[in-house]
């Protein structure tokens, strides 16, 4: 009941009370009246029974202002103060209470102000040694985030139900909702890894953990294999178990497996061509060689022909097989580890590395550095292979040549950069290079031979030669290699700002979610606030929505790592009042996905949690109205804080600056959609102590409380 209308019924109960004991008191007098007595009386007040009411009336009033005085002095300001202090208690421990009504209560809350004063600088106090307290604990999880942040492995950790208590950034990026591909559920804390990956397969994964549990396994770790979209992902899981060694959750460890798979099917194929392609020019070529072999006295006439057969078949096996490996050639070289490297710093380690061997290398210019326009020229490569087998070629040429000093020289040729060695005398003969370039050499001392020039080269995609000057008795060695793009332009994966590993390990603890939410504790329940921003405010009459940001609160923490933010283009004119309000001008939303797109991606946002925006109504008229073009519905249950806090303090105003100031909760991108979702989600987890002080602790007395308030009547 309202502060106003309770002093009302005091102010009523007041008045009627003392109505009644002047009437008691006028029939006291009256019985001990005589006859003669009652009939003077009778004759005075005998037509004069207006009189007697108003002056009955000038004795109520003064009487009724002292008492209205009393009930704004007391009542009312007792009431006020209670409020007050719950906020004050609950929710926001810097608010202060309203000095108002008599000097007793003015100076009762002047103490309540000193109370609250102390009480704040203790929870400093507290606070500040809780703060020191928690370094070592801040430093693990910071090693912890690291840890997880920098493994290039996907690695989800969910409780017995599969609810994800942990993950890093590349399953958030594994896993990651493709456009255009089938709604599924982003990756998220508190959310089900049923909805994102095959359940029968982890189910199936859980069983055989339990049982090879039972065995005492040493090993008890599932593999499989399942398809996300065009995606191949290989699985492991292994278990987490209690200090009882009861299973309490598992650890999924994810990785992409689609190109390796791909390229296994293709050197299949590959060998499956080289298989079918071959046999017929081998038997050919059998054949004449046989029939030769059988009929040595065959007429030169038709050993001709047979011998033309053997070179036809021949030269056809030739160029099937070259074909078949230039169109295959990444499956034939091994998988060298290659990196991005300026050919500039290519040519600098040539340069020491050649010294170790006693040859000085120099540059055209004579300053030690590469001096052309373009230093940007990139190559991607194996540099300590090729530096140790360049080394041990100019190691072998100085020794055969004589050779002390060479020249550094490198250009741009095209999509190739080519690096030329040049030196005063002969160059060495072809056949001399070709048996240098296949000699193997150690990649470490005393290690084994690992590869040679040449294999080197063919995993670079690249080529040696010589040529040289006789009348200018120069001679030159040329290295061609393959330029890539620059740093800048190479593609890397996204990378989450700051340690991107979200947990909430009190999942644990959370029960299983079921669609009977009622029952369930506000404090345990997952949320997605949201908030819409619109082209006007009459969805009736054909307004559309023109962004849409969420945010979801998890184990009554809000997680500002996990939201939806989206702008929609809404095919229609955006008006001025609304572009004043939010923003968001027809520019901005030309181009961006329409309702059809971004509402089932919201959907599955917002699946299996219960929905909560300041004015509520209003939002999800806009939602409802889009259900049969969208083919959504949204039937999960909704929380306002509008109404909830009109239930808290229903003589204040309730607009989402009013509240959260009332709160002590910061606004930042007001009138924003994803900056109102946050502001509005801090605003719940302030109510929710409040109203557990009136004796709403569940989601159905939440509801049923919020539909009694005057605002649950407003009509979208």
């Amino acid at each position: 009941m309202r502060p106003r209308v309770r002093l009302a019924l005091w102010l009523l109960a007041l008045i009627t009370l003392l109505a009644g004991l002047l009437v008691l008191a006028g029939g006291f007098v009256w019985a001990d009246l005589n006859t003669a007595e009652r009939a003077a009386l009778s004759d005075l007040v005998s037509g004069r029974g207006m009189l007697m009411v108003v002056l009955g009336v000038l004795v109520l009033v003064p009487f009724g202002v002292l008492v209205r005085q009393w009930l704004v002095a007391y009542p009312e300001a007792v009431i006020r103060l209670r409020e007050d202090v719950d906020i004050i208690h609950r929710a926001h421990p810097e608010h202060r209470v309203t000095l108002t009504g008599s000097r007793d209560m003015r100076r009762l809350g002047e103490a309540v102000n000193a109370f609250a004063e102390a009480h704040c600088a203790l929870q400093r106090e507290v606070k500040g040694r809780i703060e020191e307290a928690n370094v070592r604990l801040e430093q693990e999880k910071n090693r912890l985030a690291a840890l997880m942040s920098e493994l290039s492995q996907s690695v989800l950790m969910c409780n017995s139900e599969g609810r994800i208590l942990l993950y890093n950034g590349s399953a958030s990026q594994l896993l990651e909702p493709h456009a255009g591909g089938p709604a599924r559920a982003p990756v998220g804390l508190g959310r089900s890894i049923f909805g994102i990956l095959d359940q029968r397969l982890i189910v199936h994964a859980l069983e055989r953990i339990r049982r090879l549990l039972r065995q005492n396994s040493p090993d008890p770790v599932a593999h499989f294999v399942t398809a996300r979209g065009d995606c191949l992902l290989r699985a492991q899981m292994a278990p987490m178990q209690d200090h009882q060694g009861e299973l309490i959750g598992f650890v999924l460890i994810l990785e992409d497996i689609t190109r390796e798979v791909a390229l296994d099917s293709r050197r299949d194929a590959l060998l499956q061509q080289l298989t079918e392609g071959t046999r017929a020019a081998l038997g050919n070529i059998r054949a004449a060689a046989e029939t030769m072999e059988r009929f040595p006295e065959m007429d030169p006439g038709h050993r001709r022909r047979f011998g033309e057969v053997i070179n036809d078949e021949a030269q056809r096996l030739s160029r099937h097989l070259e074909q078949a490996l230039s169109r295959h050639a990444d499956l034939l070289h091994p998988q060298w580890l290659l990196e991005d490297m300026l050919a500039n710093d290519l040519m600098v380690a040539l340069q020491r590395s050649f010294a170790t061997v006693g040859v000085m290398a120099r540059y055209p210019s004579d300053n030690n550095r590469y001096q052309e326009s373009d230093e940007s020229l990139w190559l991607n490569l194996d540099s300590y292979s090729l530096v140790q087998a360049m080394t041990q070629l100019m190691a072998t040429l100085a020794d055969a040549l004589d050779i002390r000093e060479v020249t550094f020289d490198l250009a741009a040729d095209g999509h190739f950069a080519r690096f030329s060695i040049g030196w005063r005398g002969p160059a060495p003969e072809p056949e001399h290079l070709h048996e240098w370039e296949q000699r193997p050499f150690r990649a470490v001392a005393e290690g084994p031979a690992a590869s040679s020039l040449r294999e080197v080269l063919e995993s670079h995609g690249g080529e040696i030669w010589c040529r040289g000057d006789t009348v200018a008795g120069y001679s030159q060695l040329c290295l061609q290699l393959p330029a890539t793009r620059s740093e800048a332009q190479v593609h890397e994966p996204a990378r989450v700002p700051g340690r991107p590993v979200y947990y909430d390990f009190d999942l644990f603890n959370q029960p299983g979610q079921s669609t009977e939410l009622d029952e369930r504790p506000l404090r345990e329940l997952t949320y997605t606030v949201f908030d819409t921003e619109t082209t006007g405010l009459s969805p009736s009459e054909g307004d559309e929505i023109i962004s849409i940001g969420a945010v979801r609160i998890v184990n009554g923490r809000l997680l500002v790592q996990e939201c939806f933010e989206q702008l929609v283009d809404p095919h229609r004119p955006v008006s001025r009042e609304s572009q004043m309000i939010h923003g968001l001008t027809p520019q901005m939303l030309s181009g961006q996905p329409d309702i059809t797109e971004v509402l089932p991606l919201f959907q599955r946002f917002a699946e299996d949690t219960v929905l909560v925006a300041h004015n509520a109504a209003f939002d999800m008229r806009f939602l409802q109205l889009k259900e049969s073009q969208t083919g959504t519905r949204f039937i999960q249950p909704v929380l306002d804080t509008l109404l909830l806090s009109a239930l808290i303090q229903p003589a204040e105003g309730h607009s989402l600056e009013q509240i959260a100031a009332r709160l002590g909760v910061q606004v930042v991108g007001r009138h924003t959609a994803l900056g109102d979702a946050m502001v509005t989600g801090h605003v719940l987890l302030k109510l929710i102590p409040l109203l557990e002080e009136l004796g709403v602790h569940t989601l159905k007395q939440a509801r049923e409380a919020s539909r009694k308030t005057a605002y649950a009547k407003l009509d979208y």
